[in-house]
């Protein structure tokens, strides 16, 4: 009887505990369901990228059983941000799944500066560049004998952190027993960050760098590139100077192939090969070495050697160049003795041709050397000026005034410009005409034939400027580019109506090429019965059996040579037919035709 009692009771517990685990179970499951998906939402929070990283992603959750993720609710799914500039070049290629924020103020100061200050504030000062010298650079000894360096940084409202990425890299790459001063010379710039804050960065290098000699010049007012380099050299002391842009960074052994050259030959000026720094993702990318050319316009343009160069099979040498970019490296008694830089030159531009010139006809030579590189921010666009062409214009026909004597027009042909009364103030030239006397400097004819013979002398252009139909009271125009096809327009005086005769009877529309080795747009008759006129270049034309020379006569009809028929407009359509007389003007005429 006892054993039953026990047996009862026994029982009693062990339903009473199934009854207890049952209520469990029902009770604190969704409890547990709730932790874990609070667990798993923290997990996937934290997960997130903060808002400064440049590309946004979703971590990818390891892969369970079915039954599991039936529990576990899904992290939400990252939004994406949108483009708030889709047409802004500084998001073309950088930049994907910015923050809405961050866009806004990358855009702002990519406005502000032409580069993208937003990731150059967030790269190291001291940021490692690929080495893109030739092979043999690498091997080359220098001597230890070299001149002292002075550098000059120019800047204009530069972002802080591009000046101190060009003064950190010029400290920790130049040789300590070569680079004597650092000296940054500011054009009058108002960024508050370009004040106490850069003051404190020179200082701590000062610190760390007692032997070397930090000087600041700053103008008092904006007086442009040229004056503020003058401005670096008149204030620097070392052997030789190096006339930077602040949005640089040098590259290892920058200062020794330019030394070497100049303690081999003080008269030569010297130049680095540029690599570009991308303006959006300021990645460097690597230019090849060539020689510093221009048009007669004056604007700067990259060219090859000469053909003597490359017979000689080596990019690790010096090649000659007939000008600079701006950036150069020079003796400093020897760029003073030629007279420095013009400070007639207002804001941007010409200074570096008028240097090269002056420099070659002088006595002296520019040579650009290739196991010297310096990268270099290319700006999409120059802030402190938009457009550039009105002092380019104004600072070229000064240079043309000084040293091109009878080929100076070339520079009017080049901006349609007449030769006389152009109502341009290029300032008094007559401080850098006595300098040029004083220095017995060859003529421009002997620079042409024995620098740049690649620069056409347009020497046997009789007529530029609009050419007008006096019956039709409409003008020569280029038509639609890309396109072969001349039309008749109404005259508007801009360069699609722009028109070049030569001597030789050819006629261009649209502009006229500086060199040699390019060809011109020649208007051509094609042969057939009343038809248009072509445009095409004149080689091809030539290979195409197409008259390209015709006789222009002011105020008469204008002929083709080969088909003896007429550029004429009927009904405001340009045609090719027998002539009735049609008499044509040309606005500019150089000599008689």
């Amino acid at each position: 009887e006892s054993i039953s009692i026990k047996l009862i009771k026994y029982i009693y517990i062990f339903l009473n505990c199934c009854i207890f685990c049952y209520l469990q179970l029902i009770l604190l499951s969704p409890c547990r369901l709730f932790v874990k998906s609070m667990n798993s939402k923290r997990l996937s929070k934290s997960r997130k990228p903060s808002a400064e990283v440049k590309k946004l992603s979703v971590e990818k959750q390891p892969e369970q059983p079915d039954s599991k993720i039936q529990e576990q609710p899904k992290p939400p799914e990252e939004k994406k941000s949108n483009k708030l500039f889709p047409n802004s070049a500084l998001f073309k290629a950088w930049g994907e799944n910015l923050p809405e924020d961050v866009q806004t103020e990358a855009q702002s100061l990519y406005m502000k500066y032409g580069y993208n200050v937003y990731l150059s504030d967030r790269l190291p000062v001291d940021r490692a560049l690929p080495d893109t010298r030739d092979k043999r650079c690498l091997k080359k000894i220098y001597p230890k004998d070299l001149p002292t360096l002075g550098v000059v940084l120019i800047y204009l409202n530069e972002a802080l952190s591009v000046i101190q990425r060009a003064v950190r890299s010029i400290v920790d790459r130049t040789p300590k027993h070569l680079l004597k001063e650092i000296i940054l010379v500011d054009d009058n710039s108002s960024n508050d960050d370009l004040k106490e804050d850069l003051d404190a960065y020179i200082k701590t290098t000062e610190q760390q760098n007692p032997s070397l000699r930090i000087a600041r010049v700053r103008h008092s007012e904006q007086r442009g590139l040229a004056h503020a380099r003058a401005s670096g050299w008149e204030a620097a002391t070392a052997d030789v100077v190096a006339i930077l842009d602040a949005h640089i960074e040098v590259h290892e052994q920058w200062a020794e192939p330019l030394l070497t050259q100049i303690k081999g030959d003080r008269t030569v000026v010297t130049s680095p090969v540029f690599d570009r720094i991308n303006f959006d993702d300021l990645k460097v990318t690597e230019y090849q070495p060539a020689s510093h050319a221009f048009d007669w316009a004056l604007w700067c343009m990259y060219e090859g050697f000469s053909d003597d160069y490359y017979k000689l099979q080596d990019g690790s040498l010096p090649g000659k160049s007939p000008s600079v970019m701006g950036i150069m490296v020079a003796d400093r008694k020897y760029l003073g003795e030629i007279g420095v830089i013009d400070k007639g030159m207002k804001v941007y531009g010409g200074e570096n041709v008028e240097l090269g010139i002056r420099v070659w006809t002088c006595g002296g030579s520019i040579e650009v050397v290739p196991c010297s590189r310096i990268a270099h921010i290319e700006r999409a666009h120059k802030p402190y000026m938009p457009d550039l062409s009105q002092a380019m214009k104004r600072n070229a026909l000064r240079v043309a005034e000084i040293w091109m004597d009878e080929y100076k027009h070339n520079v009017n042909l080049a901006w349609n410009l007449p030769f006389e009364n152009h109502g341009i103030d290029i300032g008094d030239v007559s401080e850098r005409k006595k300098l040029r006397e004083t220095l017995k400097c060859k003529p421009f004819k002997w620079y042409l034939e024995n620098v740049y013979p690649k620069l056409d002398p347009w020497d046997n252009i009789v007529a530029y400027g609009v050419l007008k139909n006096l019956d039709a009271d409409m003008c020569l125009d280029q038509g639609p580019v890309p396109g072969n096809t001349p039309i008749a327009y109404g005259c508007h005086y801009y360069e699609p109506q722009f028109t070049y005769y030569r001597s030789n009877g050819e006629l261009y529309i649209g502009g006229i090429k500086s060199h040699k080795y390019n060809d011109n747009r020649c208007v051509a008759d094609p042969g057939k019965k009343d038809t248009e006129p072509g445009l095409y270049n004149c080689k091809e034309a030539m290979q195409k059996g197409m008259g390209i020379y015709w006789d222009l006569t002011q105020g008469k009809e204008m002929k083709n040579r080969d088909s003896k028929k007429c550029l004429e407009i009927k009904k405001g359509k340009l045609l090719i037919q027998e002539c009735s007389g049609q008499r044509w003007e040309i606005q500019n005429i150089i000599k008689p035709f």
